[in-house]
């Protein structure tokens, strides 16, 4: 399957049916869409009914040193954190992102975690799930094909050609179709013009789907999407195109979590998958605010690195939500640390063999960057926790060096994973 998926660890699992998860958070079953036994959508009008006045719990965010080709556990972390805490009989929710297709099928593998840190099932996760990228797709395509149907019939809006900024999606890496040049065929085929094609989770729509707090709120941002300029630099939007509301349409269902399970039956909620080096990178409002109204602890991760992913968590999704995380935890390994030394130079999925061997002074000048993430997080003024992802390749003395360069960075906690 993906990078990091244990297919061995998973089929030892007997998983329990998603109505029994809900029904256990106490979610009542008018509200649980079930998709099959393991997966299901919980409506989003659960926040403004039942959970609207409930007290929330505690917000742990998960984000990491600058990652590396190997992964530095992450969302292995996310998921462990919450099913730990639930261990000490605490009632704890993960949230994480839906995969994209692309990094799946890529270099990157998949995003359900690994070992016995896992969401299943893995394969849904991974892939299709409940169809919210199909969604997605369709509401940016569509939007697409009105543009250029209004360029078609006289171009009434004024819009110039080479101001269009709103592209298509597809959820496959196709490079390809990164640049491409639509309308060809003649003249009952369109208008000429160079657009492209984008990756789902680059879209606006995927954004706005993560940001949107209900159905209302969705609508209204999609009215605001502006797609491109007339002459004069003035601003076209997908109010003018009268496409939202049927983006809207299109979208409505994929504005409910989709619910599923650990390996240790904790609830997890993966919903949305907004990139973070174009967008903000993290899944959405609804569900971090359902979990939070349903558990004690929430723990959800942001993309990337802190300088990226919780930077941007913070600054875009957290002044969206009104919710402000309790303490941040930023994830490390041995191994990544030892990559940020400059040391080692990787040839396409081949890991160097001398990554695995002992080098302390790799490791000391690769923790400069976990440093700076510190150093990054503290300016926002939340207690933060250094989590030391371990490998069995990670010898003790290698581990001491990051304990000891953690240890001074004035953080609330340092701790082996």
């Amino acid at each position: 399957m993906a990078q990091g998926y244990d297919r061995k660890a998973a089929l030892d699992v007997k998983l329990r049916d998603i109505g029994d998860i809900a029904k256990k958070l106490g979610i009542h079953g008018k509200y649980v869409t079930k998709y099959g036994s393991h997966i299901a959508k919980i409506s989003q009008e659960l926040l403004s009914g039942p959970l609207k006045k409930r007290k929330i719990g505690k917000h742990i965010l998960v984000t990491s040193i600058t990652p590396t080709h190997l992964g530095e556990g992450k969302t292995v972390n996310t998921i462990g954190l919450a099913m730990a805490l639930n261990k000490k009989k605490k009632k704890a929710i993960a949230c994480l992102r839906q995969p994209s297709l692309g990094p799946v099928f890529g270099l990157k593998g998949g995003a359900a975690g690994g070992g016995y840190s896992q969401v299943l099932p893995a394969e849904e996760v991974n892939l299709h799930l409940t169809g919210d990228p199909a969604a997605v797709a369709n509401a940016q395509n569509l939007c697409a094909a009105f543009l250029d149907n209004s360029l078609f019939w006289g171009n009434v809006l004024g819009l110039e050609k080479d101001l269009i900024s709103w592209r298509r999606v597809g959820d496959i890496s196709d490079r390809a179709l990164r640049n491409i040049a639509v309308g060809g065929g003649g003249k009952l085929h369109g208008v000429s013009r160079k657009t492209g094609v984008d990756i789902t989770p680059a879209g606006e729509c995927m954004a706005i789907l993560s940001l949107s707090e209900n159905l209302r709120d969705m609508r209204n941002r999609m009215g605001k999407i502006v797609v491109g300029f007339t002459k004069k630099g003035d601003p076209i939007t997908a109010e003018a195109l009268k496409v939202a509301g049927a983006m809207t349409a299109l979208m409505k269902d994929a504005l409910s979590p989709n619910l599923m399970q650990t390996i240790e039956h904790t609830p997890c909620f993966v919903h949305t998958g907004a990139f973070a080096n174009v967008s903000h990178g993290s899944s959405s409002v609804i569900a971090d605010k359902m979990a939070l109204a349903l558990a004690d602890y929430t723990v959800t991760e942001s993309g990337f690195g802190v300088d990226l992913g919780a930077e941007k968590f913070i600054d875009l999704k957290c002044r969206q939500s009104g919710v402000r995380p309790d303490v941040a935890v930023i994830n490390c390994s041995v191994r990544a640390l030892k990559v940020h030394s400059g040391d080692f130079i990787f040839k396409g999925l081949t890991t160097p063999a001398e990554l695995k061997k002992e080098n302390l002074s790799a490791v000391d000048r690769g923790c400069s960057n976990l440093e700076k993430q510190v150093e990054n997080l503290k300016m926002f003024g939340i207690p933060i926790v250094v989590c030391i992802n371990k490998f069995d390749s990670d010898s003790k003395k290698e581990l001491d060096v990051v304990l000891r360069r953690a240890e001074v960075l004035n953080v609330h906690g340092v701790a082996i994973s």
